[in-house]
C-alpha cells in the first residue's frame, strides 16, 4: 500500500494571506474573512476531502520593513487588516464533526496563564479538535506595540519559549487531577478541592503561583505545532512539537530539514515516526494540464510585485526594497526568521531580488505545483518518498476556489491510488492524527508535570541546593 498523505489548509484571519494582489481577483473571496459563513463554508469544503485540520496562521504587527514604510502592506492588504484567530475556534466546530483547528499564538505577546484558559476554553467547545501553534514572533512592530520596545534576541525569544510551555504544562497536566470534576449532586460536590492544586511557578520570565481556570479540557494539553527552522527553533520543535510546519523552497532543502529534525526528534527521547512534518505548497490544477496552466498564468497576472516583496522583507528581517531587481540575494544576519535567510541565500539556488518577488508572489516561500491531477499526485508522491515529509500544509492562490480544486481534483486521485486516507479516525484530534489516546504521550516533556506536588518538591530542592551555606558561630 502507498503511504498515505496529509494535507492541512494554511489560511489566515484576514485578506490574500500569502498570494498578495489576488485579493483582486474575481473569483477570490478572501475579503468575506470578517464573515462566519465563509469560514465555516470552507471547514466544511476541507472535511469532505479528510484534510487533518485547517492551521490559522497569525502575526502581531505588520511589515514596515519593505522600503522602510507600513505603506505598501496596507496598500496591498499584505496581512493587514487582520483579526484574531481563536475566535475562528467555535464556529468551525459548529459547522464540523472532524476538522482539526490550529491556532497560532506567540510566547512574546501572550501572557501563559491568560491564554492558558482561552485554550481551554477552545478545546472543550470543540470537543477536543484544538491545536496550539507555537511561534516566538519576529515583527518588531508587533513588540513596539505592547511595549516591549522591540523583539528579544531570535536565541532569548526561545528561551523564553521553553519557559511559557513549562508553565501550561504545569497548569493544563498537573494543576487538576483525574477526577477532580465530580458534579456529585448527592454529596453536593462539584469539583474536590483535594485534588486541584496550585502549580507554584516562580521562573525566570514568569511567575504563576495558583490553580489553572479551567477544568481538563479533553486533550488537557491541545495538540502542539511548531513551525521553527532555525537551530533553536529545530531544537525546540524536536523537542515539543506534534507536528512540524517548515516552508522549503526546493525539494532538496526539504529533505536535509526533515533528515535533521527527525535526528533531533530522536535524541530528544521521542519518536521521530509519532511527529507528523508538513511542507508549504500551493497547488493549482483542473481537468487537464492546460486549463490549470491557463488558470496559473491568470493568477499570475495579479501578482503584486510590491506586495510579495513586503511579505519577503517583513520574513527576513532585510528591506529588499534597496536592491534592483537584477541583485543577488546575500545572506545578512537580522533578528527575523534565521530559517529564511538561510534558505534564500544558503541554499542550493541563487536568488536575484526579482526572482524572489516572482516566487512569493502565489503563496509565500513553498513550491507551486501546476498540472492535471495525475501530475498533481505524481509530484506530491515524489516530494513524500524522496524527502520523507509526511504531508503538505496547502496555502491558496485564490480562495476558496484553490482548496475546491483540490478537494474535487486532487484528493480522488490520491485515494484511488491508496495514498490518502478516505475517512477519518474517532475521537480528538490528538487521536485522528494518532491514534494513541487524547493526551500527550508519557516520553513528552509534559509527562514531567503531571504531579505537579511532586513538581513544587523537586523545584524546592534545587533552590535550597543552589543557596550558600550560612556561617555558624559568634
Amino acid at each position: 500500500m502507498s503511504r498515505q498523505i496529509r494535507f492541512n489548509a494554511f489560511d489566515m484571519n484576514c485578506v490574500g494571506h500569502q498570494s498578495p494582489g489576488l485579493w483582486a481577483h474575481p473569483r477570490d473571496k478572501s475579503w468575506k474573512y470578517k464573515d462566519l459563513d465563509y469560514w465555516q463554508d470552507l471547514a466544511r469544503t476541507l472535511e469532505r476531502g479528510i484534510f487533518d485540520g485547517v492551521f490559522i496562521a497569525d502575526v502581531i504587527g505588520y511589515y514596515d520593513v519593505y522600503k522602510g514604510s507600513n505603506y505598501h502592506a496596507i496598500e496591498q492588504a499584505a496581512q493587514i487588516p487582520v483579526n484574531d484567530p481563536l475566535q475562528l475556534a467555535a464556529p468551525i466546530a459548529l459547522a464540523t464533526e472532524h476538522l482539526g483547528i490550529g491556532i497560532t499564538a506567540s510566547t512574546s505577546f501572550e501572557h501563559p496563564y491568560t491564554f492558558a484558559r482561552r485554550l481551554s476554553t477552545a478545546d472543550h467547545h470543540t470537543k477536543g479538535r484544538v491545536g496550539w501553534n507555537i511561534v516566538t514572533s519576529y515583527l518588531e512592530s508587533g513588540a513596539k506595540n505592547i511595549g516591549q520596545g522591540g523583539l528579544r534576541r531570535h536565541d532569548n525569544r526561545y528561551e523564553v519559549a521553553a519557559e511559557y510551555v513549562e508553565v501550561l504544562y504545569k497548569l493544563f497536566e498537573g494543576s487538576w487531577e483525574e477526577g477532580a470534576v465530580q458534579r456529585d449532586r448527592d454529596r453536593r460536590i462539584f469539583t474536590d478541592p483535594s485534588k486541584v492544586h496550585e502549580i507554584g511557578h516562580k521562573g525566570k520570565y514568569f511567575e504563576v503561583p495558583g490553580y489553572h481556570l479551567s477544568e481538563p479540557s479533553p486533550q488537557r494539553t491541545p495538540v502542539l505545532y511548531q513551525a521553527g527552522a532555525s537551530g533553536p527553533g529545530k531544537t525546540f520543535a524536536a523537542g515539543h512539537a506534534e507536528c512540524i510546519f517548515v516552508a522549503a523552497p526546493t525539494k532538496s532543502v526539504l529533505k536535509h530539514y526533515v533528515a535533521d529534525i527527525r535526528q533531533r526528534i530522536a535524541a530528544a527521547g521521542r519518536d521521530p515516526k509519532k511527529v507528523f512534518i508538513y511542507t508549504l505548497v500551493t497547488i493549482i490544477t483542473d481537468e487537464t494540464e492546460e486549463k490549470a496552466q491557463k488558470k496559473f498564468e491568470d493568477y499570475k497576472s495579479y501578482v503584486s510585485y510590491d506586495g510579495s516583496l513586503t511579505f519577503m522583507s517583513g520574513w527576513s528581517g532585510i528591506d529588499f526594497g534597496q536592491y534592483a531587481p537584477t541583485d543577488v540575494v546575500e545572506r545578512i544576519e537580522t533578528n527575523a526568521i534565521h530559517s529564511f535567510v538561510e534558505h534564500i541565500a544558503g541554499g542550493d539556488k541563487s536568488w536575484t531580488i526579482d526572482e524572489l518577488a516572482q516566487f512569493g508572489g502565489i503563496g509565500g516561500m513553498g513550491p507551486v505545483f501546476v498540472g492535471s491531477s495525475e501530475r498533481i499526485a505524481d509530484i506530491l508522491q515524489e516530494w513524500v518518498e524522496d524527502t520523507d515529509v509526511d504531508g503538505f500544509n496547502i496555502a491558496y492562490a485564490v480562495t476558496p476556489d484553490s482548496f475546491e480544486d483540490i478537494v474535487g481534483h486532487i484528493v480522488p486521485e490520491l485515494q484511488k491510488r491508496g495514498a490518502y486516507p478516505t475517512a477519518y479516525k474517532p475521537g480528538t484530534l490528538r487521536e485522528k492524527l494518532f491514534g494513541d489516546g487524547p493526551y500527550l504521550p508519557v516520553n513528552h516533556p509534559a509527562n514531567d508535570f503531571r504531579d505537579i506536588e511532586a513538581v513544587k518538591r523537586r523545584e524546592a530542592e534545587t533552590v535550597d541546593a543552589s543557596l550558600p551555606l550560612k556561617s555558624v558561630g559568634a
